[in-house]
């Protein structure tokens, strides 16, 4: 089948697709360094760079587009949880790329759809709303999932908002995401042993068990806990410049998950830099426990400078602020990761007390090794670019992706459910 994904990022949502088969056509972005790493990994696709908003960009998106049996996409909604007359939603200035998503399945009318977004659209009957105008008038069955990324392979929790639509045409079973279940079964506990916390995996129930030791065999892909995702890459040293390692230099894979993630490599595994770090956080985090964070830190070591030199904002109260319990988390190595988010400093490693590389990222979000990251050559400001630089960049395109194995999935259930031999367009 032939996909289209509007706002496609770096292409986690294409990515998945591919693996399931299907032939991606098109892909649309206002950033112009995902839009190069687009297409440098769908070489065979249309990659549209630019603001679908503007006409001659919409121009271009719904001729690209126009054949495909299946549109994703996942529209940024600024407003939508701040939106007090929720009939309004369309209306809403802030949320004209949703309306662009609906406009592009109103001029296609796809077999098919994929929109994923933020779980917060739960709140005061967004969900429903958003359900009711992707419907189009009754033309297609829509649904509403909220998946856990691990439960489908991926090597981290990342829960977001699924709405999968099918055209009434097909007369088919709602689409169901089904998986294993884990991210409700298993936890990562903290215990104190003579005052120093621990975290170690654990059961919800007796239930349960199967479910831990699926996680803790390196064979299995169905969990896959962070040692089984990076744990060939632990060698990458803090402050390491160079963003290519030969595959020849690696460790052997230690798990099922390193096997298939190595396995187009050409030679070269690239996006392994990694990041410096300030003396203080260096402090910090080897007080923290392989799952910690930053309540295991002592009141000491909550103070905002500890070296004397100063970096980032003050608060004006000589101590952390709020914002710093999501910067000094510790992965544990037998449990999957935290959920990313668009910085390096996002998830810590369990052992080596280091930022993680961009590489680390993208196989905690389920991408292979033979998808790179990059950005474009120009250097400066650019229409649709978010300032940092280009380091910033490729960390921001991979912790802003859909993850390919969830994507994968999400693939396989509307395929099969829009699998018929009818278009659309031959129904009554």
């Amino acid at each position: 089948m032939r996909v289209a994904d509007i706002f496609c990022g770096a292409g986690g949502f294409s990515d998945g697709f591919r693996r399931a088969s299907a032939d991606i056509v098109c892909g649309v972005d206002s950033d112009p360094d995902a839009c190069e790493t687009y297409k440098t990994n769908f070489k065979n696709a249309v990659t549209i760079w630019g603001d679908v908003r503007q006409d001659f960009v919409r121009s271009q998106v719904l001729e690209a587009s126009q054949n495909a049996d299946i549109v994703v996409g996942g529209p940024p909604c600024q407003a939508f949880s701040q939106v007090r007359n929720h009939d309004r939603l369309l209306e809403d200035p802030r949320n004209a790329l949703y309306r662009e998503f609906v406009r592009v399945l109103e001029h296609v009318r796809p077999r098919a759809f994929a929109m994923e977004n933020v779980p917060g659209l739960r709140q005061l009957r967004l969900q429903e709303l958003v359900a009711g105008h992707l419907c189009l008038d009754g033309e297609y069955d829509v649904t509403v999932h909220t998946p856990d990324a691990c439960d489908f392979g991926v090597p981290q929790t990342r829960k977001r908002l699924v709405f999968l639509g099918v055209h009434r045409s097909f007369s088919v079973e709602p689409p169901l995401l089904v998986g294993t279940g884990a991210s409700k079964a298993l936890t990562l506990q903290r215990r104190r042993d003579n005052g120093l916390a621990s975290y170690r995996p654990t059961t919800r129930s007796l239930f349960d068990q199967t479910l831990g030791e699926r996680l803790s065999d390196p064979s299995n892909l169905e969990l896959v806990s962070a040692e089984q995702a990076i744990g060939d890459l632990a060698h990458l040293r803090r402050g390491r410049r160079s963003d290519k390692v030969s595959v020849d230099e690696l460790p052997p894979a230690a798990s099922a998950y390193q096997v298939r993630a190595r396995r187009f490599l050409n030679g070269i595994l690239e996006n392994v830099s990694v990041p410096r770090m300030n003396a203080d956080t260096e402090i910090r985090l080897s007080a923290i426990p392989a799952g910690g964070n930053y309540l295991d830190l002592s009141e000491e070591l909550k103070q905002r400078y500890l070296t004397g030199q100063r970096w980032g904002p003050e608060n004006g109260s000589g101590r952390l602020g709020r914002r710093h319990y999501y910067a000094y988390r510790k992965l544990h190595p037998k449990f999957w990761a935290w959920t990313l988010n668009t910085k390096a400093d996002s998830a810590y490693h369990w052992f080596n007390d280091r930022a993680l590389s961009v590489r680390e990222f993208a196989r905690l979000q389920s991408f292979h090794d033979d998808f790179v990251f990059t950005t474009r050559p120009e250097k400066g400001p650019l229409p649709g670019r978010s300032p940092g630089g280009p380091a910033h960049s490729r960390y921001r395109q991979v912790g802003n992706a859909v993850p390919p194995l969830l994507a994968r999935a999400i693939a396989q259930t509307l395929m099969a459910a829009a699998g018929g031999s009818r278009r659309p367009s031959d129904s009554p």
